[in-house]
């Protein structure tokens, strides 16, 4: 009887401490997906924490968040949604436009929402139809490039300039869109758009070289390839004097020349609160249009200016949202 009775509490005492290591109840779980490492999708992942936070969900508490980088491959990132979905997690987060692919393909067959961000062209991605609405159970928001903006800011540095470099990796669909804008958009500043496209991040050694053979500057995008890698271009450009913009502010900090762009943190917020309305089902993804980042703004870099022996012009300093004095490693 006794050695039941202890077989028993053995028994009880084990429950107990799976239930402990369990999901808290009425906790949400959310797989957040990245497809690349690198500061523009690192801050858009803590805007979307800081965008929950603000609405109510606060990781640790109420929340418990999955979080794994695909680190730029597709098959790892096409893995991590398969693995969200057989969790059964409440909500994926897909930043970056393959991790969007990715999970919009591994939930089809579920009823677990998605929002993205950091998604160029969610049309052309196939995420969303041309009126905005939703393709399927997912929404979020574009990082879509003020193309024509950046062109004008180009033309005010750089007066004589007359091809503008561009690195893209072939497979991403966002970058394949925003050259067709850069592209048609080109001839009314007075440039040529010379582009070079890569299939992995070990070519763009050789295809930088290749590029800057070419071309007065390079303009970035936010090809999650490329950005990743966006350093080993930064140094041979320098090599070479010559300017890098780019197309957010964690690119001009690590020394980009300067940018017509984006705030990746704001972006990240903007999305955590259209996360929380599906959450608290004040609304379905499946009805929700995604939006855009409201306006874009300019950032440069003086000590990149300096090295490059460049006069940035007073308007653009004067409207600038910020203003970098060193490079940041």
């Amino acid at each position: 009887m006794k050695r039941r009775t202890a077989v028993f509490m053995l028994f009880v005492l084990l429950c107990s401490l799976f239930t402990g290591c369990s999901q808290k109840e009425g906790q949400i779980t959310i797989g957040i997906g990245q497809f690349a490492e690198h500061g523009s999708l690192d801050n858009c992942r803590e805007g979307f924490l800081a965008g929950l936070k603000e609405a109510g969900y606060v990781e640790g508490e109420n929340l418990k968040v999955l979080y794994d980088n695909a680190q730029a491959d597709g098959g790892m990132a096409a893995q991590i949604a398969n693995e969200y979905v057989s969790k059964k997690v409440d909500l994926i987060c897909s930043i970056a436009t393959p991790m969007a692919q990715s999970a919009f393909g591994a939930a089809k067959n579920s009823d677990i929402p998605i929002i993205f961000t950091a998604v160029t062209d969610p049309v052309l991605a196939e995420l969303a139809k041309e009126d905005k609405t939703p393709s399927g159970n997912i929404t979020g928001t574009s990082d879509k490039l003020p193309v024509k903006e950046q062109l004008e800011m180009i033309r005010a540095i750089l007066p004589d300039a007359k091809k503008i470099g561009i690195l893209y990796s072939t497979s991403e669909i966002n970058s394949v869109s925003a050259i067709e804008e850069y592209k048609a958009a080109a001839a009314d500043y007075g440039f040529e758009i010379v582009i070079k496209g890569i299939t992995a991040a070990a070519d763009i050694p050789l295809a930088a070289d290749s590029l800057l053979e070419s071309v007065d500057c390079i303009s970035n995008l936010t090809d999650s390839t490329v950005v990743s890698s966006l350093p080993i271009i930064l140094s041979k450009a320098a090599n070479k004097n010559t300017p890098v913009f780019g197309s957010e502010v964690e690119q001009v900090k690590i020394g980009c020349l300067a940018a017509m762009g984006l705030d990746y943190y704001d972006l990240g917020i903007q999305t955590g609160k259209m996360a929380a309305k599906v959450l608290k089902g004040e609304a379905k993804a499946a009805d929700l249009s995604f939006e855009t980042i409201e306006a874009a703004a300019f950032y440069g870099n003086t000590a990149v200016a300096d090295n490059l022996g460049i006069n940035l012009p007073d308007n653009l300093v004067s409207s600038a949202k910020e203003m970098f004095s060193e490079i940041t490693e």
